[in-house]
């Protein structure tokens, strides 16, 4: 099996030590600005199992995103039903708006994937796993150029993040209705 058996141990069941090192990471993290791009990642086991390879072409990110919630803005001109509550119930996850926000930012790469890093009673951070659309070591992999090739993945809801918020991971009775969208179940009929 290798090192990245005991690299995911030591993430699943922290010691003493792993704690006080992700206490300075999280420090460290609140320092950095919101996106920022990293050399290799936090996790590296967890990198490896949802696509990452250590090859021109593919980047690391790290995003900062806030928690609790969408909040529409201050309401204003009275009193009506459909403005009663400032909370906005946005049915994404706040993984999917993290890579929606790196994609922003690197706007020449697609995002393969991601996964949570930290978090505190302020903010998550994910990082997430990119490749350059036209980087030749990327368009020589079969894998990394098909991904490559289908640009918008991320505002397209094509990512694992925005596939379980869509319901797409969960298959058969009851969820019928999920394929091929919420929205597209009335286009079929």
């Amino acid at each position: 099996m290798g090192y990245l058996k005991y690299v995911r141990k030591a993430f699943q069941a922290p010691s003493e030590e792993a704690q006080e090192v992700q206490h300075k990471r999280l420090l460290q993290f609140r320092n950095e600005p919101v996106t920022i791009r990293i050399e290799r990642p936090t996790n590296v086991a967890r990198a490896r199992s949802i696509g990452y390879r250590a090859k021109p072409g593919v980047i690391v990110v790290r995003q900062r995103v806030v928690r609790g919630g969408r909040q529409r803005p201050d309401i204003k001109g009275g009193r009506r039903s459909a403005h009663s509550s400032q909370r906005k119930v946005v049915r994404k996850n706040y993984q999917q708006v993290a890579e929606e926000r790196a994609n922003d930012v690197f706007h020449n790469c697609e995002v393969v994937n991601s996964y949570k890093v930290a978090e505190d009673g302020i903010c998550y951070w994910f990082e997430i796993i990119m490749v350059d659309r036209n980087h030749p070591a990327v368009l020589a992999d079969p894998q990394l150029s098909q991904i490559a090739s289908r640009t918008g993945r991320a505002y397209r809801g094509l990512t694992m993040a925005a596939r379980r918020s869509r319901g797409l991971i969960n298959k058969g009775n009851g969820l019928e209705k999920n394929r091929p969208s919420l929205g597209g179940k009335h286009r079929l009929h």
